[in-house]
C-alpha cells in the first residue's frame, strides 16, 4: 500500500515580496490554502511544511500541518533549489523511521489549487508509473513567433522562419503551472529531479494558475481567485 506525503516548501525570506508565504490573501495567510487543500484531498498520510522560520511553523500547525523538523541553514538560501529542499525532508523522515512511496511538493503560494487537479494527478501517477505528475498551461501566444527587443530599441524574431507561418499551424507549447509536483519518491531520490523524462503534464486553465512574484501577481492573484469563488457559488 502506497504512503503519501505532501511537502509544502515555505522559507521565511522572499526578496520581492516580503514574508510571502504567510501575507493575508482575502482573508487567511496565503500558505493556509496549500495546507488546506492538502487536507481536503484526503490523499496524503502526513501534511507537513519545511521551513526555517519560526512564524510560519506556528501559521502551518495552526492550520493542521506539522513540522517535525526545521529546514537547514544550507537550503534556505537564495540558491538552494526546490529538489534539495524535498531531498533533505525525505531524508530527514528516514532519520525518524517514516518513508513514503510518493510524495507531492505544493508550493505555499498556490491559492488557485483545485483539490480535483491533486486527485486527478495521483490518478494518472498511479495508473501509468510515471515518474512524475504536474499541472502546466498553455502559452497564450505561439511561442516560434516570439519576438526579442535589441538595444536599438529594434525588434526580431528568434525564429523568423516562422514569420509567414500562421498561429493555428505551429505546434502548442506549454509551461510550468508552478503549483505542485507529484512524484515518485524512489525515482525523485534517484534523480534529484522535479520532473524528468518520464514525466506527465496536467493540463489547466489560465484562470486556475498565476505565478506570484511581484505586486500586479498579487491582484491578479486575488481577482481570480474571487472570480473563480463566485463562479461555484
Amino acid at each position: 500500500m502506497s504512503k503519501k506525503v505532501c511537502i509544502i516548501t515555505a522559507r521565511g525570506g522572499s526578496k520581492r515580496i516580503p514574508r510571502k508565504n504567510i501575507r493575508d490573501f482575502c482573508g487567511k495567510p496565503i500558505i493556509a490554502y496549500s495546507i488546506e487543500k492538502a487536507f481536503a484531498s484526503k490523499l496524503f498520510d502526513e501534511v507537513m511544511v519545511s521551513t526555517d522560520d519560526a512564524e510560519i511553523t506556528e501559521i502551518a500547525k495552526k492550520y493542521g500541518a506539522k513540522v517535525p523538523f526545521q529546514r537547514s541553514a544550507q537550503n534556505s538560501n537564495d540558491f538552494a533549489t526546490t529538489a534539495n529542499v524535498l531531498s533533505e525532508v525525505v531524508l530527514e523522515y528516514k532519520k525518524l523511521g517514516l518513508e513514503f512511496s510518493h510524495l507531492c511538493c505544493i508550493y505555499p503560494t498556490a491559492p488557485l489549487l483545485n483539490v480535483e487537479n491533486l486527485v486527478k494527478a495521483w490518478d494518472i501517477l498511479n495508473k501509468t508509473k510515471v515518474d512524475c505528475v504536474f499541472p502546466v498551461v498553455k502559452f497564450g501566444f505561439p511561442i516560434q513567433r516570439a519576438l526579442k527587443m535589441k538595444s536599438n530599441g529594434l525588434v526580431e524574431m528568434f525564429h523568423p522562419e516562422n514569420y509567414n507561418t500562421r498561429s493555428q499551424d505551429l505546434e502548442p507549447a506549454y509551461q510550468d503551472a508552478g503549483q505542485f509536483y507529484f512524484m515518485d519518491t524512489k525515482q525523485f531520490m534517484l534523480k534529484q529531479k522535479l520532473w524528468t523524462d518520464n514525466t506527465n503534464g496536467l493540463i489547466l486553465d489560465e484562470f486556475e494558475i498565476q505565478d506570484i512574484d511581484n505586486e500586479t501577481d498579487w491582484k491578479m492573484a486575488e481577482f481570480k481567485f474571487n472570480y473563480l469563488k463566485n463562479r461555484v457559488e
